[in-house]
């Protein structure tokens, strides 16, 4: 949204004039469905039950709602003492995210808020309360701890919200809700949003809530009008190689990449960290201190993309977020709704891609269906496609830098006399392609022939913990090739796709220079070229040259077949019952004297 001379007159009359300033000063000429919804002022003090998706504006919504319960006719609030207002959300960043939003909201009306959430240092938390505060907002535990000690009081309390209810019900956190809700007065009102209205959340309305007003917001398909979906269809060995092109093939300035569980996101992470991404891990097992350095890294630029579980990704709103990828087909259109609302916010367009192995494709189609969404399926991008990309960057990049100034321009002129246009264009060109990461190599998959395509039995039968068979090698053996190992083999599923990237990156090298790959159940051993062997041992001995775990070093002389040639072979001793003819032989020779010596 863009700042208009008339928002003022364009946004509803109902809504409290401090707020109308502060939306007009952010740019908002129209309202979302469930803001408008919020604003209508037939509604006056009831109790609200609203289903809305993630994205759909909500947090500015509730925030329209509750301002003439909590201010009345007053343009301002009174000093602050005990809260008046208690928001509960189901995740630190979401709580966090919720208070900074309506700080701007409520900016000129003075208002005082507070945080309780887990992870953070309760003592800070109990002097602000003790301070006093207008507003509180908290995630569920750490709410029920401060009330239980007594640093929390919610006597005075006109309006509790409850974000993203349906999502504190999934986490485990309903005796927690049932505990303040049952601490706050009867006559205070109450609104819950939930994406989504089971039994759960019946339930609790019913317990909670008194006749509350029903509020549908608007269907899921229109909160996800602004984002594009796209099935990309892959190999099952071949899921992060796709993830891989699917960045560098993107002009997103953000992107989140979403994995179902801690072990996948660490490993993800470390595979786009060593391939030269600008990444940052988002998972339950992390400290607030690190969870709040990744997302900061995202907003301030310094990190472009952010590897997450769904969990851990709850409630975060980053901004320039404009791709989203599902590095593991989501498991229920609840799941992808939730992920998918990262992007497309407040009328920003988006774009989801889902990598799906061939086996996956019909549960993907599944949940898309569930989720009334419609995706465009298509195949991974290539290194053709990704290189080409990339010579159209550097193309633009030197035809959009400026002339030399007047600084520059001697030893422009000494550039050119000296090494030419050539070798200076040259060594822009080694320098550009050197700064971005080198794409995967994907097998072909044309969409043309999936549509028709069953997976074959023995693929999909296989577990994904199984070993996957070992590729032929590349090429044949190069003349005069120097041979090295990996500590990775058949059992680590390794294979040359992403080994390859990874011995070029690790000793200088490009893949015209690694011959052979060949694969055995617990090392690679791997062939460079005579020239470059020399250059790429001294690499791969420097500290950091290779990954983590990783151990890549010169192979020994392989052992002909036969170590003891030229020697008779030993007859291995018979054991067991002797072959009819052997005890024949053996009649015959007894009772005869042995041979002397």
């Amino acid at each position: 949204m863009t700042p208009t001379d008339d928002a003022t007159e364009s946004l509803p009359a109902s809504i409290h004039p401090a707020l109308a300033s502060a939306l007009k000063a952010k740019g908002y000429d129209r309202l979302t469905p469930v803001q408008m919804e919020m604003a209508d002022e037939s509604r006056g003090d009831a109790d609200l039950l609203v289903s809305a998706q993630t994205g759909s504006g909500k947090t500015v919504a509730f925030g329209i709602a509750i301002a003439s319960t909590l201010l009345g006719d007053a343009d301002r609030f009174e000093p602050a003492g005990r809260p008046l207002g208690l928001v509960i959300a189901p995740t630190r960043e979401l709580a966090i995210q919720v208070r900074r939003e309506l700080g701007w909201l409520y900016a000129e009306t003075r208002i005082e808020t507070a945080t309780c959430v887990g992870g953070m240092d309760m003592r800070t938390e109990r002097r602000a309360l003790e301070r006093g505060a207008h507003l509180v907002v908290g995630t569920p535990g750490r709410l029920r701890d401060h009330i239980a000690r007594g640093a929390l009081d919610l006597g005075a309390l006109r309006a509790v919200v409850l974000d993203e209810a349906d999502e504190m019900l999934d986490l485990g956190f309903r005796d927690d809700l049932e505990f303040i809700l049952g601490a706050a007065p009867e006559g205070r009102r109450t609104l819950l949003f939930s994406a989504t209205v089971p039994r759960g959340i019946a339930e609790l309305a019913g317990s909670f809530q008194k006749d509350a007003v029903r509020i549908a917001a608007s269907a899921s398909t229109e909160q996800h009008a602004d984002i594009e979906y796209q099935l990309v269809l892959v190999r099952r060995d071949e899921r992060e190689h796709a993830v891989i092109n699917t960045l560098l093939d993107s002009d997103s300035a953000g992107a989140l990449v979403f994995c179902h569980t801690r072990e996948a996101v660490r490993h993800l992470t470390a595979r786009l960290a060593n391939r030269g991404f600008s990444v940052v891990s988002l998972s339950g097992e992390m400290a607030q201190s690190e969870r709040s350095s990744a997302l900061q890294a995202m907003r301030d630029g310094r990190a472009h993309v952010c590897v997450a579980t769904d969990v851990a990704a709850r409630g975060i709103d980053l901004p320039n977020l404009d791709l989203v990828i599902h590095a593991d087909v989501p498991s229920n259109p609840a799941t992808l709704l939730h992920r998918s609302g990262r992007t497309g916010r407040a009328g920003r367009k988006g774009v989801c891609v889902l990598i799906v192995p061939e086996n996956r494709r019909g549960a993907a189609q599944r949940v898309l269906a569930l989720a009334r969404l419609t995706a465009t399926t298509r195949a991974a991008s290539g290194i053709a496609e990704i290189e080409a990309r990339y010579r159209r960057e550097i193309l633009d990049t030197a035809i959009s830098a400026a002339g030399p100034d007047e600084a520059e321009a001697a030893f422009v002129a000494e550039l050119l006399a000296k090494a030419g246009p050539e070798r200076i264009a040259a060594a822009f060109l080694r320098r550009q392609l050197a700064a971005r990461p080198v794409p995967e190599d994907l097998s072909p998959l044309p969409v043309a022939d999936m549509q028709a395509r069953r997976p074959r039995r023995d693929a999909g039968n296989r577990d994904e913990s199984d070993p996957v068979p070992a590729r032929e090698p590349r090429k044949p053996d190069m003349e005069g090739g120097v041979w090295f190992t990996l500590s990775l083999g058949r059992k680590q599923r390794a294979d040359p796709k992403w080994l390859l990237p990874m011995i070029c990156k690790a000793g200088g090298v490009s893949k015209r220079d690694v011959g052979s790959i060949r694969i055995d159940d617990t090392e690679t051993r791997f062939e460079i070229a005579a020239d470059k062997a020399t250059g790429f041992a001294e690499r791969i001995g420097r500290p950091g040259g290779v990954e983590r775990g990783i151990v890549i070093a010169p192979a020994r002389p392989a052992k002909p077949k036969s170590a003891k040639a030229g020697k008779p072979a030993k007859k291995p001793a018979h054991r067991g019952k002797a072959e009819p003819a052997d005890r024949a032989h053996a009649r015959k020779q007894k009772g005869k004297p042995k041979r002397p010596g």
